[in-house]
């Protein structure tokens, strides 16, 4: 057996176990993590916002417990997937982000219902809303529902003022749904990397959003939810202040898309990284170049490359080399490091590099405190 359990199970506890870890691997610094889940619950808490964070980056009833805890009023999942695998784990409070339409996520939607304490659900469309209320009328349940608006991506959402009226007014006349509000996701903005720019974008697309609410104000519709926003735009839509609550997710990790930005106006970075992927040396017969074992199946590649951490010099440059190899180039680095010598490296896009392993390998400096499930992993409908 080679799972993480059998693996690493004995390794926990010990002092400096890190070092023994079968590489590649997921690792999170728990200290790290817990700073930063307290600094967006405390940015939001003195606006008076709520903070509602995005299980899709972690996908980890353990973290998600951590979030609760240090206050958010719950937690978003992408897919109805994620949202059974955290509610199983006791997760309360759950906002389902994009649209559930297939015949069958219907049906487990419905079903969900009667057990999962607060949870919510997306729509887009009047016919979906329709087929939702009747499979809650099999199922006996009932669903609070957020309009989903379109930022101009075309990718989910109403597509007009009058859209979101028209849905609403459909919801209010289906006796199973229960209208809380809307969502307003501008994904397209949260990595402009200027701060200055992204902020004139997100203005400029609040303003649309404000003209909706309008909208749906003067139909008679009262929205006591505004849920939107990410960690790219946390600060700006905080200063706006037209949500009730954000969806940040990636603040509690921080990869480099991320680390890109500037997230303040200052070019202060107010969270920390917590995540990596530690790899290992397999081979260095070449100067320039030392190649390690984590490659395409260990990182994501839509947000461009991994960077070097710790165990290699920093301005070393990363190059993927296949399914399981990348390597690290740089002047006789090949002198430097041998095979077995261990690095880290910070991931460049989390989400959908987590969505690659079993467990979190979660440390307190060199040692191994806890292997944690990536419990929604691969829950992708």
């Amino acid at each position: 057996m080679s799972d993480d359990l059998t693996l690493h199970g004995h390794l926990v506890g010990r002092q400096g176990s890190r070092v023994d870890l079968n590489t590649p691997v997921l690792v999170l610094d728990q200290g790290t993590l817990d700073r930063n889940i307290a600094t967006m619950a405390a940015l939001t808490a003195q606006r008076g916002t709520g903070l509602r964070p995005h299980a899709k980056t972690h996908k980890s009833v353990d973290i998600a417990k951590r979030q609760l805890a240090a206050g958010a009023l719950g937690v978003c999942c992408a897919k109805i997937g994620e949202a059974e695998a955290l509610a199983d784990g006791g997760i309360r409070g759950i906002l389902i982000t994009s649209p559930v339409a297939a015949p069958r996520a219907i049906e487990r939607l419905a079903a969900l219902a009667k057990t999962a304490s607060g949870l919510m659900a997306t729509v887009d469309h009047p016919a979906v809303a329709e087929r939702i209320d009747a499979a809650l009328a099999e199922a006996g349940a009932s669903l609070d529902v957020i309009i989903d608006i379109d930022p101009g991506i075309a990718r989910t959402g109403v597509k007009s003022p009058d859209a979101a009226v028209e849905l609403a007014q459909r919801i209010a006349a289906l006796p199973r749904l229960t209208l809380r509000g809307v969502q307003y996701y501008c994904g397209s903005q949260q990595h402009i990397e200027s701060y200055a720019e992204r902020r004139a974008a997100i203005i400029e697309r609040t303003d649309y959003l404000k003209s909706v609410i309008a909208a749906l104000t003067d139909a008679g519709f009262a929205l006591e939810i505004v849920t939107g926003s990410g960690t790219g735009t946390h600060r700006i839509d905080l200063d706006l202040g037209v949500f009730t609550e954000l969806q940040a997710g990636s603040y509690v990790f921080m990869d480099k898309q991320y680390l890109d930005c500037d997230l303040t106006g200052d070019g202060s970075i107010p969270f920390e990284t917590a995540l990596g992927v530690d790899a290992r040396v397999v081979s260095a017969n070449h100067s320039g170049l030392v190649t390690i074992d984590a490659g395409f199946k260990s990182l994501s590649t839509d947000g461009g490359v991994a960077v070097v951490r710790r165990g290699a010099p920093e301005t070393a440059f990363f190059a993927f080399m296949g399914d399981e190899h990348s390597a690290l180039i740089a002047p006789d680095i090949g002198k430097q490091l041998a095979p077995g010598d261990p690095v880290t490296l910070t991931v460049p896009h989390c989400d959908p590099t987590v969505n690659l392993y079993d467990h979190y390998h979660v440390v307190d400096g060199d040692t191994l405190v806890a292997i944690w499930p990536v419990s929604a992993r691969g829950r992708a409908r």
